[in-house]
This record gives structure tokens, C-alpha cells and sequence, in this order.
């Protein structure tokens, strides 16, 4: 049974940093494409950064310049650091993981995960 687990969530000031991980069991990720997504208060879930299984990554326009996703697959793990926090960032995040071993390509697209975790939250504060 695959399972995603986030941690690392926080509450933090305006200009902040926070790095959240993601630990996948059950399944090698090295041949797997993985993304974070987040849900604000209010707001309809959006994908955040992909990565892809030779390290190449995509972002999302409200992150790129302060967010970097990267993977550490000899621990299994997904990693999302982020810097200059606003209050928008303030979200549920969610890590994910395709299911589309050597084929996939890097995503924020949340229809192509087949796997989710439970979220972990983040909080800015001004």
C-alpha cells in the first residue's frame, strides 16, 4: 500500500522560511514523477511544484523565485523549501505522486497524481 506522508507544516512570520517533506512507503519513488499542491482557506486546490524523475521541476506562478522542490530518493522523500512567505502561502500542503513509472514528466496538474498524502499546514502570519 503506497503511502505519502507530509510533516515539517508550521506557523511562521511574513519573510519567512519553512522546508516541508514528504516521505512515500509502500513504493520506490526513483521512477516516479512527485508534486506538492496546496488549499487555502476559501480557495480551490492548486499545484504548487513537479518533479521529475532526472530532477527536472516546474512551478507554479505564485511561487517560482521563492519556492524549490527537490528529492532525495535513497530516503524516499520530497522536499518543498520555501522562502519570502507572504500570508497568501497560508495553506493546507499536499504531497503526490504519479503513478506512471519511467513515463511521467513533471506536473502541477493535480489529475495526473494517483497518489496523495494528508497534508500538512502552513500558516503565515503578517
Amino acid at each position: 500500500q503506497v503511502q505519502l506522508v507530509e510533516s515539517g507544516g508550521d506557523s511562521v512570520q511574513t519573510g519567512g522560511s519553512l522546508r516541508i517533506s514528504c516521505t512515500v512507503s509502500g513504493s520506490t519513488m526513483e521512477n516516479q514523477c512527485l508534486g506538492w499542491f496546496r488549499q487555502g482557506p476559501g480557495k480551490e486546490r492548486e499545484g504548487v511544484a513537479g518533479i521529475g524523475m532526472y530532477f527536472k521541476t516546474i512551478y507554479g506562478d505564485l511561487v517560482k523565485g521563492r519556492f524549490t522542490i527537490s528529492r532525495d530518493n535513497a530516503k524516499n522523500t520530497v522536499y518543498l523549501e520555501m522562502t519570502n512567505l507572504k500570508p497568501e502561502d497560508t495553506a493546507m500542503y499536499y504531497c503526490a505522486m504519479e503513478n506512471q513509472p519511467w513515463w511521467c514528466l513533471p506536473s502541477v496538474q493535480s489529475h495526473n497524481y494517483a497518489y496523495w498524502g494528508q497534508g500538512t499546514q502552513v500558516t503565515v502570519s503578517s
